[in-house]
């Protein structure tokens, strides 16, 4: 595949010009192309698809996918006969290779897998060139000091994340530096897996005008920056990878002294939408379809929240997917957003996988959002960091990372009383609260979820 990336660039800013009605009729184009092109090269879609009309530009005519469907289909799934799950798992296999050309063409991401099932992910040059064209968008709402500001340290990015994978943000990092030796400097993977003062140390040297990461990471760092060890001034702070609550997006504005555009962003489509600064994910709906839908997959109207969401990347040719259940709660705004982004926007309430169920009186049980946990954990005074995890349906253990010269036994006492306050308000004050003395844990990829469900079966 030849891509034009100035072309793709021209593009972007035409749409946008152009006004939503063209946004709209680009995707229907772009959705009627994948679809035909995903049933001419896909043996999986030729027959997943074949009842369907010759030209689709609805997504509403489309099944359903998800992870564990196409995983189970992968060698089929694929477009590219050369892409098999035997060649794609020795690839992944060694981590040397992580941001090498897989089969000369292709970039390969891999996802932790905590729907246990785990992602094996194939990306086109389309895929990747899309998202750094679309990736420009971010820095809308800049004030020119903070342009002045990147423009003066160099453009640094500074990626806080899990080495040592082949998970998508360090794979596509080790893609940059490869594919641009001179910059490569520029943009760095820092580890979260070394020791706090060690990550300190390294980027108050790096001295980054870009920071991105894990919002639960970026939390510990506004701590450090807060207690005077950590002195960076990036003018954009780049969060993703876990629901960014309110609280949590004003403290990493306030101490860092920076924009915050939190991203919206999976393995399977990495620029699916852009934070904006009144805390809304703008959706790049020119490459990508977003449907909130309830349990049945019927649509669900703006303001109301969804079940979950199906998103269908219209970049990836290799491995389509379309009408790709992602498991995110979310809800679209019913009005236009007061930033002035045309583009549609929504908020992520978390995954429906993410629901905490726990038994309530009469034999009934009561669910609860991860949300619900963190708004009321980020307006503590002394919790640096925490991670509530359910180890049984009536047992909460809580792990905490207190902030430097606060008071641990008053912290806690405060987090065991407003929990068990939160929890009796929802019909589950039965709940057992255990405290551990582990810190919070991060997962492979180096996503901290703070709220961790039971395992379900």
């Amino acid at each position: 595949m030849t891509v034009n990336t100035r072309q793709l660039a021209r593009d972007a800013r035409s749409d946008m010009q152009g006004g939503l009605d063209a946004i709209m009729r680009r995707q229907r184009a772009r959705l009627a192309e994948l679809v035909a092109y995903a049933r001419a090269h896909s043996p999986y879609y030729r027959e997943f698809l074949g009842d369907l009309p010759a030209e689709v530009d609805d997504p509403s005519l489309l099944p359903v996918t998800s992870k564990k469907l196409l995983m189970s289909h992968f060698d089929d799934w694929a477009t590219d006969s050369e892409v098999t799950r035997e060649r794609v798992e020795e690839f992944v296999a060694d981590p040397a290779r992580v941001g090498e050309q897989f089969l000369g063409k292709y970039l390969v991401a891999t996802s932790s897998g905590t729907s246990g099932v785990r992602g094996l992910f194939v990306l086109d040059e389309q895929n990747l060139s899309i998202d750094g064209v679309l990736a420009s968008r971010a820095g809308g709402g800049l004030h020119a000091r903070d342009i002045l500001h990147m423009i003066t340290n160099g453009g640094r990015t500074a990626v806080v994340t899990a080495p040592g994978g082949h998970f998508y943000t360090v794979a596509t990092t080790a893609r940059f530096q490869l594919d641009h030796p001179r910059l490569r400097q520029r943009m760095r993977v820092f580890s979260i897996r070394q020791p706090l003062p060690e990550l300190v140390d390294e980027l108050n040297r790096f001295k980054p005008a870009i920071l991105s990461g894990f919002a639960g990471m970026l939390t510990v760092l506004a701590g450090e920056q807060a207690a005077g060890r950590l002195h960076i001034r990036p003018a954009l702070v780049i969060p993703g990878g876990e629901t960014l609550t309110p609280e949590v997006r004003e403290r990493l504005a306030t101490v860092f002294e920076a924009q915050v555009r939190a991203a919206y962003a999976c393995t399977e489509c990495g620029y699916l939408g852009l934070g904006c600064e009144y805390g809304w994910y703008h959706v790049n709906s020119d490459w990508a379809v977003v449907e909130p839908v309830d349990a049945d997959y019927r649509p669900v109207p703006p303001g109301r929240q969804s079940h979950t969401v199906l998103i269908s990347n219209l970049a990836n040719q290799v491995q389509p997917f379309l009408r790709y259940d992602l498991g995110d709660s979310v809800m679209f705004r019913p009005d236009p957003c007061p930033c002035g982004n045309l583009l549609p926007a929504l908020r992520v309430q978390g995954r429906s996988a993410d629901l905490l169920t726990f038994p309530a009186r009469n034999g009934l049980t009561v669910s609860m959002s991860p949300m619900v946990f963190g708004t009321l954990l980020d307006r503590i005074p002394g919790v640096a960091m925490f991670q509530i995890v359910q180890t049984a349906p009536g047992v909460l253990r809580v792990r905490l990372r207190i902030a430097d010269g606060a008071d641990p036994g008053q912290v806690w006492r405060t987090v065991f009383a407003d929990l068990a306050q939160l929890l009796g308000e929802h019909g589950a004050g039965d709940v057992t609260l255990e405290r551990s003395d582990e810190d919070p844990q991060q997962e492979p990829g180096g996503k901290f979820r703070r709220v961790v469900p039971l395992a379900r079966p």
